[in-house]
Formats: C-alpha cells, structure tokens, sequence
C-alpha cells in the first residue's frame, strides 16, 4: 500500500471516521471490541488517540443535544400519560444514542485526527516527534 498523502482532505477523514475505519488511510478498523479502540491502525500506524480524553468534550456534547431536544419536548408538547408512553418516549430517545455510538465515537477520532493535523504540535508524531507512549 502507498504511503497515504500528507494531507488528508477534512470530508474525507469524517467519512472514514463515521464508517469507523482510520481516518488517515481509511482502511485500518478503528475498533477492537465494541467502544475498545485499536491503539494504532493496523495499515499506516498512526497513533489514533495521542492523548486519553481527548474526544470525551465531542461525545459529551453530541450525547446532551438529543436529551436537551427530548426535555424541550417534554416541556413544551407531548405529556406522556402513563408507563408505556413514558418507556416509548425514553426508548425512543435513548436508543439512536445507543445505536449510534461507534459511529460518533469514530467521528471523534476522526475530528481529533484532523486537530492534530491542522494545529501543529511538533512533539506530536504526525509532525515528526516522537512517539508518545502512554
């Protein structure tokens, strides 16, 4: 396989996260086990979370927006009356988050990627520092 270009077009890595693939080469999975990520991908090598934490703000965010959406609701419309309606109402709020979450997680990588690609660090890899070891 060549060498995967310097650059990597910003659409093009979000894709690649959001199919959960690396967001460099596009080809290395990003995900061992369900929320367990590779360290490095197993085509380019790159190093896809350099520092622990540094994605939790994206999901953080992206879990609270629906949920505020579902309390807005609550609050101005639908009142559910009884049990079943509030179990129907919580699912189907709760599962697209459930549903989603590897995807928005590679996302994550993917948008932590291209930080570290567009703002320089030079004690970063990418930009020929050395390799950080946890």
């Amino acid at each position: 396989m060549e060498a995967p270009a310097a650059r990597t077009p910003i659409r093009t890595a979000l894709w690649r996260g959001l199919r959960r693939r690396c967001p460099r080469c596009g080809e290395g999975a990003l995900f061992q086990r369900f929320l367990k990520t590779h360290e490095r991908c197993s085509e380019c090598n790159l190093l896809y979370q350099r520092d622990y934490g540094d994605t939790l703000m994206f999901m953080i965010i992206t879990d609270r927006i629906p949920l505020l959406a579902g309390i807005a609701i609550l609050y101005f419309g639908i009142h559910p009356n009884g049990w079943l309606s509030t179990a129907f109402f919580f699912g189907a709020l709760s599962l697209p988050l459930l549903a989603t979450l590897r995807e928005r997680q590679g996302l994550a990588l993917a948008l932590d990627y291209l930080v570290r690609l567009h703002f320089r660090d030079d004690s970063d890899e990418l930009h020929g520092g050395r390799a950080y070891v946890r």
